[in-house]
């Protein structure tokens, strides 16, 4: 074989640094994108963001303040003072003449009693110092509140609680033996502090605690205690075996059950930190005159341009490192800001799209959803499957209906008995309105969901709608049957 070196002309695809910006920027959240953009300010003097009307107007107010700062220390450096000198306010602006009996002032002052969050073990720690505890005493129900869950409940057993208060008395070279009865008598103390069950090891033993505390003379009360003794009767639902044990009828048993439905669960649970991580909509849906509009949120829209201060210092001809610096920030900055535009056009364009496709969705809800896949909206707009799933990332439609992220309307689907399609989202709200509106008495087994499925034309199997039963958190029939 004879080597030679020759040159040879070829198409190829590459990755330019813009195009790269564009598929990066493409897949970043509304957040991820407002942070890059302030990176992106603080570090090019050519990009800039343009600002309200109402910061326009501040800023001529902050000059004509400055001017008028000037000229007043002008005048006070002035060898002879006027007699009257510009004030910041008017004797008037302070106090308004009111009289006595009639007058009443234009709002009312209020002192500001909000309240930090407070955690549950804090809440408990201010309770136990209360208490006339013993040194030993207080480390247990320290101890014992260490170890609470979210919920409320002892998250461990009495022998660690003991084995911990023993290892820290020993650190303390302090001569005492703890036992479990001790650990016992503290936790005794503590579950009949606010909240009511605190501390309890199981949802009987917290139950328990709450009805005892309650007044004797609550309807019930001694029939839900005798109840709760034989709780593992009441939670597998055998109701022969449960009225035999603790001797009441049925409507003793389904009054002290009633009674028990009003008690608190899980105690602990009010004391959680219930701030919630708001998502900002990027697309927004409407519907006007019997149409859906689609149109980007405007609240996450940044406004960029290229500063023309700077921009007018570039000379065309000067070569120089701070002309050349000056032409590649600019370069930059076009860049970018044509990138951030082709993201928001494609991001409604495929919203656009889906919004099509979807019209029987927002019309009747989720039992209107059609079967749809990224590569019918990619076929559709013109666009690669990868750009699709980019798009459609991270990225949330505000509707009518509520707040969804885009890959929500798009699902696998099950084929009909006449020949179609039928999206899994739709069956899935279809099992959840058939078990909303079954009989608790018999409710519904996944055969007979199957079954009422394939009247309405829709052929899915048993283990099928077993599968999207648990997707929904909807336990089995058995579980779902109340007797009483």
């Amino acid at each position: 074989m004879k080597l030679s070196v020759g040159l040879k002309v070829a198409n190829s695809l590459s990755l330019t640094p813009q195009l790269q910006q564009a598929i990066r920027l493409l897949q970043l959240s509304s957040l991820e994108l407002e942070q890059e953009i302030q990176n992106q300010l603080d570090s090019n003097p050519l990009l800039e963001k343009i600002e309200d009307q109402s910061t326009v107007e501040s800023l001529s107010a902050v000059q004509e303040s400055e001017q008028e700062r000037k000229d007043l220390t002008n005048e006070l450096n002035a060898d002879h003072l006027p007699d009257d000198l510009p004030v910041d306010t008017d004797w008037d602006d302070v106090y308004t003449h009111q009289s006595t009996s009639l007058g009443s002032p234009e709002f009312e002052e209020r002192e500001d009693n909000r309240q930090g969050h407070i955690g549950l073990q804090a809440h408990m720690l201010e309770q136990v110092n209360l208490l006339h505890f013993s040194m030993i005493d207080r480390l247990i129900a320290h101890c014992i509140i260490d170890s609470l869950d979210d919920k409320g409940f002892l998250d461990c057993e009495i022998s660690e609680i003991t084995a911990s208060v023993q290892h820290l008395l020993d650190d303390m070279d302090y001569e005492e033996d703890v036992e479990d009865a001790e650990v016992l008598v503290v936790l005794k103390h503590i579950q009949h502090l606010d909240p009511i069950g605190i501390g309890s090891r199981n949802l009987a033993e917290c139950l328990t605690v709450q009805l005892e505390n309650l007044p004797e003379q609550t309807e019930n009360r001694k029939e839900a205690i005798v109840l709760m003794k034989f709780y593992e009767l009441l939670i597998s639902n055998e109701l022969a075996k449960l009225m035999k044990q603790t001797g009441l009828n049925t409507d003793q048993l389904k009054a002290a059950v009633n009674l028990l439905k009003t008690l608190k669960a899980h105690p602990g649970i009010e004391f959680e930190n219930k701030d919630s991580d708001y998502q900002i909509p990027d697309v927004v849906v409407m519907k006007k005159n019997n149409h859906w509009f689609v149109q980007l949120n405007q609240d996450v829209m940044p406004k960029l341009r290229v500063n023309s201060f700077y921009a007018n210092m570039i000379k065309r001809a000067d070569q120089s490192d701070d002309n050349q610096y000056l032409r590649n920030q600019m370069l930059e900055a076009k860049n970018f800001i044509k990138s951030v535009d082709e993201r928001h056009k494609t991001l409604l364009k495929v919203a656009t799209c889906i919004v099509e496709h979807q019209r029987a969705f927002f019309e009747i809800g989720a039992e209107g959803m059609k079967p749809l896949v990224l590569r019918d909206i990619a076929e559709e707009v013109e666009l690669h499957e990868s750009t699709v799933s980019r798009v459609t990332t991270n990225k949330y439609m505000l509707t009518p209906r509520g707040l969804f992220e885009l890959k929500y309307f798009f699902s696998s689907h099950v084929g009909t008995t006449a020949g179609g399609e039928a999206s899994s989202t739709a069956i899935r709200a279809k099992i959840k309105k058939m078990v909303a509106d079954e009989n608790i008495r018999k409710p519904l087994s996944d055969n007979a969901i199957a079954s009422l499925l394939k009247e309405e034309g829709i052929d899915v199997a048993r283990r099928t709608v077993a599968k999207y039963r648990e997707s929904l958190h909807i336990p089995s029939s058995s579980e779902r049957k109340v007797l009483i």
